[in-house]
């Protein structure tokens, strides 16, 4: 049966860390949500989740209701405190990292850095330091004012996420080198009627695609999903898929 607990304090690096535990389960299942995001996030698929795992869902330092915070983060040190939010909650075995939008930046970030933490990677919508390229492919010029709007926009919270994290950076990293477990990838391919950015132009969406499609087959356990159902939040448009896809990836890791 499963066990819910509300919303619960850790202190970590000296702040207070939202989190909530559920579930009982062969799998820890651990929700890092995405931009300035909370734990919230995960409200439309968080109890079914944990019906057959164990499942964590935790709020960043400066995001939901943990300790604010006005500082330039980057994605080393979220997974940095990704790794001690574990530690502090006694998580011993690898998780299962499910990870939304530029938390999936970070679930990257976490698996390449600590390894033998991680048994399986979930990446819905994840942003990727070559999104900033399907921009500048479509329209060059265009594509650079839209890019410092968007730096400017994020500054104002006083944080970064994936704009200061590697839109900003020159050279731009490249993917961050993930050990040989299964990994899913769930990208939105549907069309907007009206783009906000270029980045959500007919063209770039299929680029998109096309971009997640050839990432996630470079794994020997790597499968792509892409979906014109729902946009930017799977989660929240199409829980019944995303709670599927995890299950297939729990099962893919018992194999």
């Amino acid at each position: 049966m499963a066990v819910f607990a509300k919303s619960s304090f850790i202190t970590v690096n000296g702040y207070e860390v939202e989190y909530e535990m559920a579930g009982e389960g062969k799998h820890v299942l651990f929700l890092e949500a995405g931009g300035s995001a909370g734990l919230s996030d995960w409200d439309p698929i968080f109890k079914r989740l944990s019906n057959n795992s164990r499942v964590i869902r935790y709020s960043r330092i400066g995001n939901g209701k943990s300790e604010q915070v006005r500082k330039n983060y980057s994605s080393e040190e979220y997974a940095e405190e990704a790794r001690l939010v574990l530690e502090a909650l006694s998580i011993k075995s690898p998780v299962v990292y499910v990870a939304h939008s530029y938390g999936a930046y970070i679930a990257r970030r976490f698996a390449a850095t600590y390894p033998e933490l991680v048994s399986g990677l979930m990446l819905i919508e994840p942003a990727s330091e070559h999104d900033v390229d399907i921009m500048r492919r479509i329209d060059l010029a265009k594509a650079e004012q839209e890019i410092a709007q968007v730096k400017l926009d994020d500054l104002k919270n006083g944080m970064s996420n994936q704009y200061l994290d590697f839109w900003a950076k020159r050279p731009l990293p490249d993917y961050p080198e993930i050990p040989d477990i299964p990994v899913t990838v769930i990208a939105s391919i549907k069309k907007y009627e009206n783009p906000p950015l270029l980045f959500f132009t007919d063209e770039a969406r299929e680029m998109w695609g096309e971009l997640h499609s050839k990432w996630a087959k470079t794994f020997p356990r790597g499968k792509a999903v892409l979906t014109d159902k729902s946009y930017h939040f799977p989660q929240n448009d199409e829980p019944d898929m995303v709670v599927q896809e995890v299950n297939d990836l729990l099962e893919r890791i018992n194999h």
